[in-house]
């Protein structure tokens, strides 16, 4: 059997946090990079302070949205992320959320009315990859009345959960709860916009554990003080961390986690692993077990 050994030398950040400078300084002559923040931009700037000698990239995370994937493609390099292995500890977090906010367990007690069962109600999932469908798996449980799901095509995985294709318009309108669970691109950032909430239901709430930019954030907060919506669960926002300052912690109806989706032992662990493995992979020259098409 043939062995190939990878020797390498790591150059890792002393800050836990550094900034862009920092990591644009430690970016000349790499071969590989292992890309952890999906805050900071993996453009063409840092493209081009790597040098063209790099011949791979891996992401710890699934979604791609912090790269330049088309410049990827234009250099030839390799992208690899960590797709599926999220997905349970994601949706697990989703229907914590739904439960919170749809229950008002944070300020029942100015409210007595202001718990509502679950039991019934019509659930609306934007995006139906594999969190959505991990999402439609655990709502089996709730004796909910219907599952209704938007995307570009219609699902043959959706006949399990007797979940119904419908369009986004049509979705808004209906859905008692509303999960986001879709990708950030151009066609969905700010994809919840004053039009939309317009359109939902003054009794719905949102729960966001995709990106925080496919919300209009000053539309969300306008929509949760007017009472154009019942209430939001948000696992993401636009800037993290939160501002100290910002309206949403002023607000009853709305419940903020610190991006927990993929924050347990189990779940980090193996996408560390899989980041590593896909870069290594990458760097010799072969295909990435999880490469990004």
């Amino acid at each position: 059997m043939k062995v190939l050994l990878l020797v390498c030398d790591v150059i890792v950040p002393t800050d836990d946090f550094p900034s862009r400078a920092q990591i644009l300084d430690l970016c000349p002559g790499v071969d590989g990079l292992l890309w952890t923040s999906y805050r900071m931009k993996l453009d063409r700037e840092v493209l081009d302070a790597c040098g063209p000698q790099l011949r791979a990239i891996s992401l710890t995370m699934n979604g791609v949205d912090c790269v330049d994937t088309e410049e990827l493609r234009h250099r030839g390099i390799p992208l690899g992320h960590t797709p599926f292995i999220p997905n349970e500890s994601v949706a697990d977090l989703a229907i914590g959320l739904m439960i919170v906010t749809n229950e008002g367990l944070f300020h029942a007690g100015n409210n007595r009315n202001s718990r509502r069962a679950i039991q019934g109600s019509t659930v609306g999932i934007v995006g139906f990859g594999g969190i959505g469908q991990v999402i439609a798996k655990r709502l089996q449980g709730f004796a909910i009345g219907s599952i209704l799901y938007c995307g570009r095509n219609a699902k043959e995985a959706a006949e399990r959960f007797n979940a119904q294709h419908a369009s986004f318009e049509e979705l808004l309108a209906r859905s008692d709860i509303i999960f986001i669970s879709c990708p950030l691109n151009k066609d969905t950032c700010g994809l919840f916009d004053r039009e939309a909430f317009s359109a939902m239901k003054a009794t719905a709430i949102l729960i966001n554990i995709a990106r925080g930019a496919i919300v209009d954030e000053s539309a969300l907060i306008e929509a949760l003080k007017s009472g154009r919506i019942r209430s939001a669960g948000l696992d993401t926002v636009t800037a993290e961390p939160v501002p100290p300052d910002s309206e949403l912690f002023q607000l009853s109806n709305c419940v903020i986690v610190p991006h927990l989706g993929t924050a347990t032992k189990r779940t980090r662990d193996e996408m560390a692993v899989r980041a590593v493995n896909n870069l290594i992979c990458g760097l010799r020259n072969e295909t990435m077990p999880s490469q990004f098409q």
